[in-house]
């Protein structure tokens, strides 16, 4: 199906970013577009959100949009993210952002420096350290 408009400036010409683009978690077969190693394990729309909004891009949100190669139907992994990165004029929008590559591979280098993601993998380490130390304390009364 041709779109009905070919102006970029349009929400219906802006570039989908599925989580899943960007998940170290998935194969290429599962939709993966770049290398494992930049990628980010398990993103979500509102951290892709978030990264291409401080950057200064136009960002659109669709919570009820899903990956076709997804199965799972958990909230974790439903959305798409739509971007602008053409004016109307045919222009990137900003110059680091010409393709749809450079958006994922700038997605996946900004997200794990999100505050959230930082938060996260600091409380988790320390409860990972405290399971184990009762494990040891266990083996040793043996």
């Amino acid at each position: 199906m041709a779109h009905l408009t070919k102006n970029p400036d349009d929400k219906e010409r802006f570039i989908c970013i599925y989580p899943v683009y960007v998940n170290s978690k998935k194969t290429l077969a599962e939709g993966r577009r770049i290398p494992t190693e930049k990628a980010v394990e398990n993103p979500t729309c509102a951290e892709i959100k978030d990264v291409l909004t401080a950057a200064g891009l136009n960002v659109l949100v669709e919570m009820n949009k899903m990956h076709p190669r997804e199965w799972n139907r958990d909230v974790q992994f439903r959305g798409r993210v739509r971007v602008q990165i053409k004016q109307e004029d045919g222009n990137p929008c900003q110059e680091k952002f010409s393709s749809r590559k450079e958006v994922m591979f700038y997605v996946a280098e900004m997200i794990p420096k999100l505050k959230t993601r930082t938060q996260k993998s600091g409380g988790g380490e320390t409860g990972a350290q405290q399971g184990e130390g009762g494990k040891k304390g266990k083996k040793k009364k043996k």
